[in-house]
């Protein structure tokens, strides 16, 4: 199929050699020519040498002059010899220059085929990501041939390096005068597809009205007061703090190149993976109905926004977000298959932290220590605590393991420290950065984050009424505590809290002889209350 296709592109035939005026030897350019990937693709290349008084050398002449020739007016790299390694690639491409000629006449594929045929939902992705190829092509036309298509397809299908992944999707989204740089618009946007398909693949496609406010507080954190930035810096960042988002849209991009001919193939649009599969089969954790975008009085009273702990599922560790195993059903036997299929998409494709539970809402169950203790400790599984201060900050503490009151300051890899609003900020990162204390002796009370034990990034006083983020102090308005462990972490947490209540109603319950109570410590206490004590 590639030889054919190869010796019909209109991408095969090649611009004549630069300062090729000899006359001689027309017979062995022609021999050079024959070696290359299109056997009869550059006439211009035959027509360079000819000449007979030259010998062999003139010979040597051509065929140097031919190397440098390495790319076609629509893209296609000369090679020697060009054979395609991936088979879906190939066929992708045959099928776009088959619906290319049909509609527009040209020997090639164009961007709008490419589009609609391959990302018919995610239309602006789909013209960057021609846009990029097209430019990495050095195509001097509008289409790509269907050579250089799959060459580029198969460049960006073999892309295995995380940075190298980062950088070609801030390029997509770079500025349109100004290729090496990206502004605010660009990483907004960059954002907004990276939302779009983590919610599309996770059952949670529905509008978050805090979206806005999240981005914003992305955008701050790395432009600050710039209105636009390299393509390096901002590599950097996101890098450094939200390098998993951009890596998933990567994947779904993957994914659709290598199978979208299937769907072409059956004359039905390819969406590269179907969108109404329903993967997760319970509510969002996750409220909206409060509008984040403004400063109003209903502020303390929601909970974590869905878009905000989306980008936190990509800045923390996977542990955090981990997906819950989805076990087939004994009834449906016959569709393992199917469910295996859906556990693989789920865990390749969707980082949205459904399975989040909410252990402590201090606008619900009150705010004091006694409170964050009583519903926090005993969870054995990863937790954040987002704390919400009247200065309108908004900070994230992320405990990998089970909170315990200790003096010392524990935490295993995954313990974080991060700003959410109004900056997206990742403020510290490291094991042993975690602290509670409300009952020992000697050692600071309250709840405390930070390698440097004198002075924590975080300190919330022992009444949990004030927090300190590196010495600026702010009341507390609200405390939220989720946890991100499995479903049996929050069943055994419950059954901890079970026994406790039936041991203490046991204990309050205690049947007393005379002799008994007569030592008891509570008759003191009552005497000295003032209880008339009766003897037999």
């Amino acid at each position: 199929m590639g030889n054919t296709s190869s010796k019909g592109e209109s991408d095969a035939s090649e611009p004549p050699l630069e300062g090729g005026k000899q006359k001689n030897h027309h017979k062995s350019a022609t021999q050079s020519s024959s070696h290359s990937h299109n056997g009869s693709s550059d006439g211009g290349a035959a027509n360079s040498g000819s000449g007979s008084g030259s010998g062999s050398n003139n010979s040597l002449k051509v065929q140097q002059q031919s190397q440098t020739m390495t790319r076609s007016a629509s893209g296609a790299d000369v090679t020697e010899k060009y054979l395609t390694q991936l088979v879906p690639v190939e066929k992708l491409a045959e099928i776009l220059r088959e619906q290319t000629s049909a509609k527009y006449g040209i020997n090639g594929i164009v961007a709008d085929v490419f589009v609609s045929q391959v990302f018919p939902h995610y239309a602006d992705l789909g013209h960057r990501l021609f846009q990029l190829m097209h430019t990495a092509s050095k195509a001097t036309t509008k289409h790509l041939g269907t050579v250089a298509f799959r060459q580029q397809c198969e460049r960006f299908l073999g892309i295995m390096d995380d940075a190298k992944t980062l950088e070609c999707y801030i390029k997509m989204y770079a500025q349109e005068d100004n290729s090496d740089f990206i502004d605010k618009t660009g990483v907004t946007r960059l954002l907004h597809i990276c939302y779009t398909i983590a919610m599309q693949h996770s059952g949670n496609a529905v509008l978050c009205t805090a979206i806005n406010r999240t981005f914003g507080s992305v955008t701050k954190s790395i432009f600050l007061c710039h209105d636009s930035l390299s393509l390096g810096y901002v590599c950097r960042w996101f890098e450094q703090n939200l390098i998993r988002l951009v890596l998933l849209v990567h994947k779904y991009c993957v994914h659709t190149l290598s199978t979208a001919y299937r769907g072409l193939e059956q004359t039905s649009l390819s969406c590269g993976i179907e969108l109404q599969t329903p993967v997760l089969e319970q509510r969002n954790p996750f409220t909206d109905t409060t509008d984040h975008s403004g400063i109003g009085s209903n502020f303390s009273d929601s909970l974590m926004p869905l878009s905000q702990a989306w980008l936190l599922a990509g800045a923390l560790p996977p542990l955090y977000s981990k997906p819950q195993t989805i076990a087939p059903s004994p009834a449906n036997k016959a569709n393992n298959s199917a469910s295996s299929a859906v556990q693989i998409f789920k865990e390749k494709l969707s980082m949205m932290p459904s399975h989040w539970t909410l252990l402590y809402d201090s606008n619900e169950h009150g705010v004091g220590a006694n409170r964050f203790l009583h519903h926090v400790l005993g969870y054995r599984g990863p937790t954040l605590v987002l704390l919400h201060t009247k200065d309108e900050q908004t900070y994230c503490v992320a405990a990998p393991s089970e909170w315990k009151e200790t003096h010392l300051f524990v935490g295993g890899e995954g313990s974080c420290v991060i700003q959410l609003l109004p900056k997206f900020v990742i403020l510290e990162k490291k094991p042993n950065i975690l602290y509670l204390n409300t009952s020992i002796r000697g050692y600071p009370k309250g709840l405390r984050a930070g390698a440097d034990p004198r002075k924590p990034i975080i300190a919330v006083d022992e009444h949990f009424e004030n927090v300190d983020c590196k010495g600026l102090a702010a009341g507390l308005i609200s405390i939220e505590v989720w946890g991100c462990g499995d479903k049996s972490s929050r069943e055994v947490q419950l059954d901890i809290k079970k026994w406790q209540i039936r041991e203490a109603e046991r204990q309050r319950t205690v049947k007393l002889t005379a002799a008994d109570w007569m030592d008891h410590p509570d008759r003191y206490l009552l005497e000295l209350g003032g209880r008339q004590n009766y003897n037999n």
